[in-house]
């Protein structure tokens, strides 16, 4: 921990003009001079954030205006967790830990509005990004109008072709770790994405979890928060608060709630399709369902290209299903080639492995079609922990090859006049589940090597392994919470981050497919005002059920309703429009300014009372603000009276 005496870092001088790379450049300097020491998240809240990181959220708050702050922040969250892998200090990982801390508080200091644009503000794209694809079909993802065509590409380095110079901020005792960072390039790694799924690449757990954060990610995920208002070929993508009577109901197909559940849908069919193919098995013909299975398996296909192009590889790959994803397209183009083989050359052996790979398929399909239990905090609690797990059960089983490796060398020579190879490695499995061959090989050394096999597979080995998963889900489950609501919101973002005006849902996607001859012939604005009017030709029906779904709750919510205070809160409270940012920056800092004269929040967090005292004056600034509107709407009713009164005596004087 700094001590008093140590003199504070000074605050990055921030412009509000500056590129993406110099503005992460400029606040790693702060990060590395102000964290010197490896600290928990406690610590760093309660000892470190009011002297040193409390100055720079204030400065951050009150000073810049820069779009990119919190995107900047998080940036660095993920380039301290890459230098920590190969340093154990645990330093880097605190100043990881620090950089959520300052993007939270940031975001605290916001506007509703204001905390939309900043977490859903996209990094613009770069013309050598992996995740930006360049075909005549790409001027459907781009926000503006002729992106592409003014684009040009870059043939210098990154930044002018001036490489950065190396400074403090990325250089700490470990010349590696300052080669990497001379020669990253954020902008590149993070082109197109947002905040909020920079946070899920760096694995920001701590800000993702944070309240303020994850209001912003339940109003995506229920659609109170869209990217898209309108269809039109002019439309751009921006973050903004729904509202019924200025949007396009076919822009609701984009609410990651609607999509998933329509991916349920798609799911339950395929799986519908896969085991009819099975239980028929045809053998000399393609059946109907086996059709069916392929229309399906091409369209899922495609479906994931699109979004892995969309989102790239870096929050592809954060994605906990994309595996199970991946998993579905290899063994459904196995099962397909084999199926052909067999079918072309009327080869029926190469038919049953078909069959039998395909049997396979349902390790996949099955657990995917139940991927939206991820939802439920018990079950999304346990995904993280079968993934930490998995990975520590790949390290400790490369201990078990090469133990197992020695035995049977030293097993198939003991035994090379009774047993092959194969023979022999097989026994030695059965032995490792339990069964009993002791002294089967030699009279001599075969009973004190089948007991030492046993003693460090079954005993050692095991008793290891078991401990080793037994620590880390205690590990994991410590942060059970952060845990869930990190596999939330990429499970949420992940249905939101296609930059696609039309985007078709599978298995309807393939019907596009059918208008890219046309890109020959048509220009990029008519060929995208086709695709608008085919998404509307062909989805409608579900539009109609959204619309159903939304107007039914909102019956019964109005039913429900007895107060007319409250839809006055509810209105008010949708329909007002916040301050400009400007406009508070002084109110903000005052408010810093208090806060820093104040005692610890956090260790005034730990006390019920003062919790209890909390929420009676937030009840009581409701109840403050609900008896305002009613007396407004009091007085409006009144003078409205009154307007109606003059105006009927006027017309029964001229009568």
């Amino acid at each position: 921990m700094r001590s008093i005496t140590t003199p504070l870092p000074a605050i990055p001088r921030i412009k509000g003009d500056e590129n993406f790379d110099d503005l992460v450049r400029a606040l790693s300097v702060f990060f590395v001079e102000a964290i010197d020491t490896s600290l928990e998240w406690d610590e760093l809240r309660k000892d470190v954030y009011p002297q040193v990181l409390k100055p720079l959220v204030r400065y951050l708050v009150g000073e810049v205006q820069h779009e990119e702050i919190v995107c900047a922040l998080l940036a660095l969250k993920w380039h301290f967790g890459v230098l920590e892998d190969g340093d154990d200090r645990g330093v880097n990982e605190t100043r990881g830990l620090a950089c959520e801390m300052v993007a939270w508080r940031f975001v605290t200091h916001l506007t509703r509005k204001e905390t939309i644009d900043c977490l859903c503000h996209e990094l613009p794209a770069d013309n050598k990004s992996e995740s930006r694809p360049h075909s005549a079909d790409d001027v459907e993802a781009a926000n503006l109008d002729g992106v592409m065509e003014d684009a040009t590409i870059e043939q210098a380095p990154l930044l002018g072709g001036r490489m950065p110079e190396l400074d403090d901020s990325f250089y700490d005792e470990y010349p590696r770790q300052s080669d990497y960072a001379k020669d990253a390039h954020f902008s590149t790694v993070f082109a197109t994405l947002n905040a909020l799924e920079i946070a899920a690449v760096a694995e920001a757990k701590r800000f993702l979890s944070q309240k303020s954060i994850q209001h912003i990610i339940n109003g995506i995920w229920k659609g109170d928060v869209v990217f898209w208002t309108s269809l039109q070929k002019h439309s751009t993508k921006r973050a903004k608060i729904y509202r019924k009577n200025h949007s396009d109901p076919f822009c609701r197909l984009r609410v990651p709630l609607y999509s998933k559940l329509f991916e349920v849908l798609f799911f339950a069919a395929f799986l519908a399709f896969y085991y009819a193919v099975l239980v028929q098995r045809p053998v000399q013909h393609i059946s109907t369902p086996e059709i069916m299975l392929y229309v399906w398996l091409v369209s899922f296909a495609y479906n994931e290209l699109v979004e892995f192009l969309d989102a790239g590889s870096t929050f592809y790959a954060a994605d906990f299903w994309s595996l199970w994803d991946l998993g579905i397209i290899f063994v459904g183009m196995a099962f397909f080639i084999l199926r052909m083989i067999g079918l072309a050359k009327n080869d029926h052996y190469a038919t049953d492995i078909a069959f039998d790979i395909l049997s396979i398929e349902a390790l996949f399909l099955v657990p995917r079609i139940c991927s939206l239990l991820s939802l439920h905090p018990y079950f999304g609690m346990l995904l993280p922990v079968l993934k930490e797990m998995t990975k520590d059960f790949a390290k400790f089983a490369v201990l078990v090859v090469i133990a197992y490796a020695g035995f049977s060398s030293a097993f198939s020579v003991l035994g090379r006049d009774h047993y092959t190879l194969g023979r022999m490695n097989w026994i030695l499995i059965k032995v490792f589940f339990g069964s009993s061959y002791l002294g089967f090989i030699s009279p001599i050394l075969g009973p004190p090597l089948m007991f030492l096999f046993v003693a460090m597979t079954n005993i050692l080995l095991i008793t290891s392994l078991t401990s080793l998963l037994s620590n880390k889900l205690d590990k994991v489950m410590d942060h059970a919470r952060d845990e869930y609501l990190f596999v939330y919101a990429v499970y949420v973002l992940e249905a939101s981050t296609s930059n696609r005006l039309t985007y078709f849902l599978p298995p309807l996607n393939l019907i596009p497919l059918l208008l890219r001859p046309l890109r020959l012939v048509l220009p990029n604005q008519q060929l995208r005002t086709l695709r608008i009017s085919l998404l509307k030709a062909t989805h409608f029906p579900l539009v109609g059920l959204i619309l159903a779904y939304e107007n039914g709750r909102l019956w019964i919510h109005d039913r429900r309703t007895t107060t007319p205070g409250d839809k006055i809160g509810v209105s008010k409270r949708l329909s007002r429009h916040p301050i400009g940012r400007k406009a508070l920056s002084s109110a903000r800092v005052h408010l810093l300014d208090e806060q820093a004269q104040a005692p610890d929040r956090s260790a005034e967090a730990n006390s019920p009372k003062e919790d209890l005292s909390a929420a009676a004056n937030a009840s009581d600034e409701t109840i403050e603000a609900l008896t305002t509107a009613v007396a407004d709407l009091k007085s409006q009713i009144e003078s409205l009276s009154e307007l109606l009164k003059k105006k009927s005596a006027m017309v029964s004087q001229k009568s």
